[in-house]
């Protein structure tokens, strides 16, 4: 499967109206694409930053969705009084121990490693990242987006709230830790969300 996902940069004052509108508008009319799966909406309303991911069964329908993904992605910006950055994925993995619901708390990490070494990084985060992960208090569930060509990752992982995600930090930093240096890989930034919607339907791929 892969994913599209569009970073926008909202004014806060406009965050609750743009996500009425992802929820209501958006949301709706990316599930009637052809190939769509599903979407998930993250916010950091401190930053007024936005991530809102859309899953497709194949390349092929994430790339023929590029026009209307577009159109949408435009009119949001309008009402969110954003900027936005848009990114695509192979969705590369996939754990859910609880379905995670609104108001959940996400932590994202975003990775870079040798293009090469994509596969010994995608290997690694479900045979040995995963496992321990799950272990952490509060675990709902975790992903991993790969961009195989430049060798740029996003990892996720969701809490059952944010006192959860908060209490998992130093666990979760330990557990990185080790990882990249097995890797090879370095971390480009840490940040934490609360979830929005969360209807990503990707399956378990563990």
């Amino acid at each position: 499967m892969f994913a599209r996902a569009t970073t926008i940069h909202a004014h806060p004052s406009f965050l609750d109206e743009g996500i009425t509108h992802v929820r209501g508008v958006v949301m709706p009319t990316l599930a009637d694409m052809d190939g769509c799966a599903g979407m998930s909406m993250l916010v950091d309303r401190d930053a007024g930053r936005c991530i809102v991911t859309s899953s497709w069964l194949d390349e092929d329908t994430l790339r023929a969705s590029e026009a209307g993904a577009q159109q949408l992605c435009d009119r949001a910006t309008e009402i969110f009084h954003a900027t936005a950055e848009i990114t695509r994925w192979e969705i590369a993995a996939v754990r859910r121990d609880h379905r995670s619901r609104r108001h959940a708390g996400v932590r994202v990490t975003w990775l870079r490693t040798d293009p090469a070494s994509c596969e010994r990084l995608i290997d690694t985060y479900k045979l040995a990242l995963i496992p321990q992960m799950a272990d952490l208090h509060g675990f709902c569930s975790t992903t991993l987006l790969v961009d195989r060509s430049s060798g740029r990752a996003v990892s996720s992982i969701s809490f059952e709230d944010r006192a959860a995600m908060v209490a998992s930090r130093a666990g979760e930093q330990a557990i990185w830790a080790r990882a990249i240096n097995d890797v090879g890989a370095d971390v480009l930034e840490v940040a934490e969300f609360d979830l929005a919607i969360a209807h990503l339907n990707a399956p378990e791929m563990v």
